[in-house]
């Protein structure tokens, strides 16, 4: 390894990484990388269809949209085990032993459902636009739950209907050993903003109050400095909606609501949805996120409304926006639907030997790759002239003031995040990012910018939504470094069939045109019964969890 490369994995261990291979969050850390450099079991030489395969699927009572999260030595009615923890749209949290080879009953299972008073919340009740929204037939628990691993602590968002027609949203504080409640939770979501957004009240001054049946909590959670933030977009465009990002604390016995934020408080939409990826958080306790189409006034005087925007959360006071990044066609994104927010954003570990060592990456649906400085994230500099969509002046890639800006080379946008790893002596830092109608590509990472072109590409295209990489490999051990993704096993666009089968996929790190495995290969043993979109693998301690609509399901070695 480089010193440059030893010096950023340095830097990576002691900002994001736990002592073992436990994953607790989105993408395995605040920076929300998707890396897990303690993997030590599986390798390029085992995983293959000859020693690598399906070990168990446990059946589940709903769809699984949140990224199955993992943790080591977990002990529930005096016994050890390695549990993987999933959440279901029915309003359901399992815990699995994730070393069975049979399927054996959860080590426990919390359900936040009463019936008949308390249901999950039919997906035609939020739906309306788009009735035949793919996360059918209910809702319940649809974003990454965060654990805190100091306390034995899951936070979990519930969506729930009561009573006939109240819609309540709830955030749990869950014991990881037994499933219940700690003292003080659930404690039902509330806010409201002081604007003059769409939605306002009457009177003076004007409120804009959190709409719980519009308010869609899609996006993973995030734990740091001891608060949990949980951000919202809409159910499919439904209005009246707004982006929001809440702050909660919880001692042990009472949850706090300790800050708010509303990305359009005098506007309308800008919602925070990212695909599910969470917003993510710099060593200094700074949450970044991506909005979507909606209001964007904020080159104006003591105007406030972010939509289309990178954005950039001081959490000194609450949540206090102090710096963002729009592009200089955001009026055409929004007019198109391109919105920015389609993907969460990238923090990389902070570089040495550049200006700019502090950077993020992002790509929205248009499928440009931005490259921005955290610390000078350029916010908004217009065409110098009048703008025609989709004219030739719209493809320029030298107006936006950041540090690079790649055009996008995809035919169906991109909904996910971008990927990073560390890398080998040979391979450097590589960012991967799976774009619809396009190849998962690979990108070197060298001093503050991107390789203007792919290091490398797999040899699949991938329809909608495209895929979100997962990687896992031994530090930067050579021969270890696996990427993973998931897709849908035939997509021709967007709205493919909930219903369908879906791939997973692993790839040679340092080089994606070589495919080391695919659950079709031997697929009477190893296919996956179905596929959910947005779908984020989970690789620890030799093994690699995949939910679907059906079940949680478990990969490793087959002898071990």
């Amino acid at each position: 390894m480089s010193g440059f490369s030893s010096l950023v994995l340095t830097t990576y261990q002691h900002l994001a990484m736990s002592s073992d291979d436990s994953v607790l969050t989105f993408h395995n850390d605040t920076l929300r990388t998707g890396q897990n450099l303690n993997e030590t079991l599986l390798n390029t030489n085992n995983v293959n269809a000859q020693h690598f395969g399906k070990r168990v699927s446990y059946p589940v009572d709903g769809q699984v949209y949140a990224q199955p999260l993992f943790v080591q030595d977990v002990v529930i009615q005096g016994h050890h085990y390695h549990v993987v923890y999933v959440a279901t749209e029915n309003d359901s949290v399992y815990a699995f032993d994730a070393d069975q080879v049979h399927v054996v009953a959860p080590l426990w299972k919390t359900s936040f459902l009463h019936l008949p008073d308390v249901t999950t919340v039919p997906s035609s009740d939020v739906f309306e636009k788009y009735p035949n929204h793919d996360i059918q037939p209910s809702v319940g628990i649809t974003s990454t739950p965060v654990i805190d691993l100091t306390t034995n602590t899951m936070y979990v968002v519930a969506m729930t209907k009561e009573h006939g027609n109240q819609y309540v949203q709830r955030l749990h504080a869950l014991d990881i050993t037994t499933g219940k409640d700690k003292p003080g939770s659930p404690v039902i979501i509330v806010a409201q903003v002081n604007g003059k957004g769409y939605d306002k009240s009457k009177g003076t001054p004007s409120i804009v109050t959190f709409n719980t049946r519009e308010a869609n909590q899609r996006p993973a959670l995030l734990f740091v400095n001891g608060v949990i933030y949980i951000a919202w977009g809409s159910f499919g465009d439904t209005d009246p909606y707004h982006g929001w990002v809440l702050g909660y604390t919880y001692n042990g016995t009472a949850f706090r609501q300790v800050s708010v934020y509303n990305a359009t408080p005098d506007g309308q939409e800008g919602g925070i949805w990212m695909s599910g990826a969470g917003p993510a958080a710099d060593a200094q306790g700074n949450v970044y996120l991506t909005t979507s189409n909606g209001t964007f006034d904020l080159t104006q005087p003591g105007q406030r409304d972010a939509g289309d925007s990178f954005v950039k959360l001081s959490t000194q006071d609450g949540l206090v926006q102090s710096d963002y990044f729009t592009p200089f066609n955001q009026e055409c994104l929004d007019g198109r639907d391109e919105d920015l927010g389609s993907g969460g954003v990238l923090l990389l570990p902070e570089q040495s030997q550049t200006a700019h060592p502090r950077l993020l990456v992002g790509v929205g649906k248009e499928g440009r790759i931005y490259v921005v400085d955290r610390d000078q994230m350029g916010q908004f500099h217009g065409y110098p002239g009048t703008l025609q969509c989709n004219s030739s002046a719209e493809t320029r890639t030298d107006i936006d003031q950041i540090l690079q800006e790649l055009p996008s080379n995809s035919t169906g946008g991109f909904f996910g995040i971008p990927s990073y790893w560390v890398g080998t002596a040979t391979s450097g830092q590589l960012v991967y990012i799976g774009e619809a109608g396009d190849h998962l590509k690979s990108f070197q990472l060298n001093g503050d910018t991107l390789s203007s072109s792919a290091t490398a590409q797999t040899p699949e295209t991938f329809g909608f939504p495209g895929v979100t990489p997962s990687i896992s490999s031994n530090k930067s051990i050579p021969g270890t470094g696996i990427v993973w993704v998931i897709s849908p096993a035939s997509c021709g666009g967007p709205g493919c069939a909930p219903g369908g089968p879906g791939v997973l996929r692993a790839y040679d790190a340092t080089n994606i045109k070589v495919e080391l495995y695919n659950s079709e290969q031997n697929f009477t043993r190893d296919r996956l019964d179905s596929y959910v979109k947005f779908s984020v693998p989970t690789i620890a301690h030799g093994k690699v969890f995949v939910g679907t609509q059906t079940s949680l399901n478990i990969y490793g070695l087959l002898t071990s």
